[in-house]
């Protein structure tokens, strides 16, 4: 019997597997669903994006059926609250699954939802838990505001990623150490492997660390 996790993006990939290494776990298999080649990212979970998710676990359970992968005893599922919350969010996955593998399926399924005060996504928390000053992401508070004051909309969402890739470009990258690698070290998932400018053991983490433990096992 083996677990698995199901995130929705690549940066949530990369961000739970530095946390699973910081942590010392590991899931049985060891890939994120989407680290696997015959496997694509779902890209998000808007009402548009929830038929990936079905097509998703319809394609993990054909894989069951046919013999193609091993029995599978948990399915771990991570993905963002954005603006419709924990519990919705939740009632939309919850209702995928029902869907494909219906209410006696002999796979337990947990479910968890990154949130930030019930709402938001995997930047908002990494806004949380970052280490370092952050001058130049920050001044993307006056831009937005620049943005605001001509009546151009920009989303919270776009705004946060904006944020944390300038934290990772310019804050937090080493001009002196990277100048001619900014393309390779200065990206997300490299900064995942950073640990000195993020906090893996900020409380904010502690309920996705629990979620973490109860499918994973430790190395």
């Amino acid at each position: 019997m083996s677990n698995l996790l199901i995130v929705e993006s690549n940066g949530d990939k990369y961000f739970i597997e530095a946390l699973l290494n910081d942590m010392n776990i590991k899931l049985k298999p060891t890939e994120i669903v989407c680290s696997i080649n015959d496997y694509e990212c779902l890209g998000g979970i808007d009402e548009r994006e929830q038929k990936k998710l079905e097509k998703k676990l319809q394609f993990i359970s054909n894989k069951i059926d046919t013999g193609q992968i091993e029995e599978i005893d948990t399915i771990g599922i991570i993905f963002d609250a954005d603006k419709i919350g924990i519990k919705q969010r939740t009632q939309d996955i919850q209702d995928k699954i029902d869907l494909v593998f219906g209410e006696d399926t002999k796979v337990k399924f947990k479910i968890y939802i990154m949130n930030l005060d019930g709402n938001g996504e995997l930047e908002d928390i990494l806004k949380e838990i970052k280490t370092k000053d952050a001058p130049y992401a920050d001044c993307l508070n006056s831009w937005k505001k620049c943005l605001e004051e001509q009546n151009i909309e920009i989303t919270d969402k776009i705004f946060n990623k904006f944020w944390i890739n300038n934290y990772i470009m310019y804050d937090t990258c080493s001009n002196a150490k990277h100048r001619g690698n900014k393309n390779k070290y200065c990206i997300f998932e490299y900064a995942m492997k950073s640990k000195d400018i993020w906090n893996f053991n900020h409380p904010t983490l502690d309920k996705l660390k629990e979620f973490l433990q109860e499918i994973g096992e430790q190395k």
